[in-house]
């Protein structure tokens, strides 16, 4: 089998799903352009092909033609990978090297499954859809219900589970209530900036007094300080600095799924994440990126939002007091804290990287 991917959002799930293909056995093949499939697909175990192609620019024609040129190029060199390979079934994660190697896949006439990951179909998948043997979808999607058509979810890597190795990573106590900041393995700077500033003070947000955190097996520190976990990203790490020893600011955090279980409270954008929020039963503060494509961004947040999960602020009004305001009055409410939590982890497919692996199976004749 062949998984084609490119950002990091696509990549991570495309990698749970060969993780559950592995433990059927099957062999698994990464093709992917320079980005995050560089680190992540070799760091997973698997073999990585590279494509030199680009997304295509909605505002500079001379780079979009470019990427045309590059795309061309692309399936001329995913047609090579393939007819070497000779794979029983090939998955697009979405993106343009998925729907470089996807093309390449239906001119060769191998099995394709194509999984979505966002709110919206991309270009890449509304090209292929017709060629591939099934569409697994993240979120239910408007005239997309046929048979063709699936919907299971994102698929993310298994939930941490050891809540106490989790906190003992972290240096956290068990009565400590922690805020997680993340905003992509790029960073977010709006949040970035915004949360420094308003976490400067360990007492900040918090009011003292009887309240815990989202996690039973917690407590709470009567004079309500908390603690910080920030995921800050590589482009504006150097740029920031942590306020205080209660504010642990990194650029990223390795096995993520130990810091989102270690935290009472996530403030994130709303990407793909929010189904590992979800898996995590993590209540959510969500700031969606303005300038995702059709904002589906916003669409997952209120996805989130709408079922008790998650509360929004959009990015044109964040500031580092209203940030501030927002989480004091999230964790001074334990009822609600817990409310949006159950909220959270009722929209979790844990399943949804199997049923992808079973799909591609199914298509490979396995």
């Amino acid at each position: 089998m062949i998984a084609a991917g490119g950002t990091a959002g696509h990549v991570v799930p495309a990698l749970a799903v060969a993780d559950a293909l592995r433990a059927d056995g099957a062999d698994v093949v990464f093709v992917g352009g320079e980005r995050a499939e560089r680190e992540l697909v070799p760091a997973g175990g698997y073999e990585l092909r590279t494509l030199a192609v680009e997304g295509i620019s909605r505002t500079n024609p001379l780079k979009a033609a470019r990427a045309v040129a590059k795309a061309g190029a692309g399936v001329v060199r995913a047609g090579s990978i393939l007819r070497e390979l000779r794979p029983d079934a090939v998955m697009g994660g979405g993106g343009y090297v998925a729907g470089t190697v996807g093309a390449a896949a239906a001119l060769r006439r191998r099995p394709l499954v194509l999984t979505e990951a966002d709110s919206h179909l991309g270009i890449s998948n509304r090209a292929l859809a017709r060629f591939a043997r099934r569409v697994c979808l993240a979120f239910p999607l408007e005239h997309r219900d046929g048979e063709r058509y699936r919907v299971t979810g994102r698929p993310v890597p298994p939930p941490a589970t050891d809540r106490a190795a989790a906190r003992a990573r972290f240096g956290l106590a068990e009565d400590d209530v922690v805020v997680l900041v993340f905003g992509g393995s790029l960073g977010a700077r709006s949040i970035n900036e915004a949360a420094v500033a308003a976490f400067a003070d360990p007492a900040g947000p918090v009011p003292a007094g009887p309240v815990g955190p989202v996690a039973p097996e917690g407590g709470r520190p009567a004079d309500g300080r908390f603690r910080v976990l920030h995921a800050a990203g590589r482009r504006d790490f150097d740029a920031l600095s942590a306020p205080g020893t209660h504010y642990d600011l990194r650029p990223y955090i390795d096995g993520f799924g130990e810091a989102l279980l270690v935290s009472d409270l996530v403030v994130a954008r709303s990407g793909g994440s929010v189904f590992e929020i979800a898996a995590h039963g993590r209540p959510a503060l969500l700031i969606p990126y303005p300038h995702a494509a059709a904002d589906h961004q916003t669409a997952n947040a209120r996805w989130m939002e709408r079922h008790g999960a998650a509360v929004i602020v959009p990015d044109g009004e964040l500031t580092a007091e209203r940030l501030r305001q927002e989480v004091g009055a999230l964790l001074a409410d334990r009822d609600r804290l817990a409310a949006m939590a159950a909220a959270s982890a009722d929209l979790a497919r844990p399943h949804a990287a199997r049923e992808i692996a079973d799909e591609l199976l199914s298509a490979a004749g396995v």
